[in-house]
C-alpha cells in the first residue's frame, strides 16, 4: 500500500468512498452527495495550499485524508483542520494512523502549529454515529478543546461536535508564513511517508 498526493482525476473513486458517509451516517453534516465536478473542485482547491492524500493498493483507492483552513481570518493561518475518510470496510486496520502521521509531518513542514479535528458525536446511542472517531483522536494524542452538544440535525436527530486539537511545535512570537503544500520539497513528503 502506498500513500500519495491526490489528483483531481481521483475524484470519482474518492466520491464513491465519501458518498455512504453522506447518505448513511452523521459523520458528515452534508445532506446531499456532492456532484463529481464539485468534488473534483474541492480536491483542486485544497491542493493549492494543503495536503490531500490518498491510500492506494493494487490500483484501488482505500481512503483519503486532507487538511484545510480552520477559519478564513488571517490569524488562523497557522492552524489547519483535518479530515479523513476510509472505505467503510477498511476501518480499524491502522490506515487512519498512517494518514494522520503523514498529515502531521506535512503540516509541521508547512509551518502549521495546531491541527484541529471536528468530530460528530451523539448524546444518545445512534445508528448514524459511533464514538470510534472520538477514541481515535484521544489515542493519537489529541486533546478535547471543546464541544457543541446539539449543533447538527440529520436523519431526524440532533448531533453534537467535539473539537480536538494537537500542537505540532512551539508557538513563536513571529511565525513565518505558511509554506503552500505544492512548494514543499520532496524530502518533506518522503519523511511523511508520502510518495512524491
Amino acid at each position: 500500500m502506498r500513500i500519495r498526493t491526490a489528483s483531481p482525476d481521483d475524484a470519482s473513486a474518492l466520491l464513491a468512498i465519501y458518498a455512504p458517509y453522506v447518505t448513511d451516517t452523521a459523520i458528515t453534516f452534508e445532506y446531499d452527495v456532492p456532484t463529481l465536478e464539485d468534488f473534483r473542485q474541492r480536491i483542486e482547491t485544497t491542493l493549492q495550499t494543503y495536503p490531500y492524500l490518498v491510500a492506494e493498493q493494487d490500483g484501488q483507492l482505500l481512503g483519503y485524508a486532507y487538511t484545510g483552513p480552520m477559519g478564513h481570518r488571517a490569524a488562523y493561518a497557522w492552524s489547519a483542520e483535518t479530515s479523513i475518510y476510509l472505505r467503510r470496510d477498511l476501518r480499524g486496520n491502522g490506515l487512519g494512523q498512517r494518514f494522520y502521521h503523514a498529515l502531521e509531518e506535512l503540516s509541521r513542514a508547512q509551518g502549521v502549529r495546531t491541527l484541529v479535528a471536528c468530530v460528530t458525536y451523539s448524546q444518545t446511542e445512534s445508528p448514524y454515529v459511533t464514538d470510534a472517531s472520538v477514541r481515535f483522536h484521544y489515542r493519537l494524542g489529541y486533546d478535547l478543546a471543546g464541544q457543541l452538544k446539539r449543533c447538527g440535525f440529520k436523519f431526524g436527530e440532533w448531533f453534537g461536535t467535539c473539537y480536538f486539537e494537537k500542537a505540532l511545535g512551539d508557538y513563536p512570537e513571529a511565525p513565518v508564513p505558511l509554506i503552500p503544500f505544492p512548494d514543499l520539497p520532496e524530502d518533506a513528503l518522503r519523511a511523511a511517508g508520502v510518495e512524491p
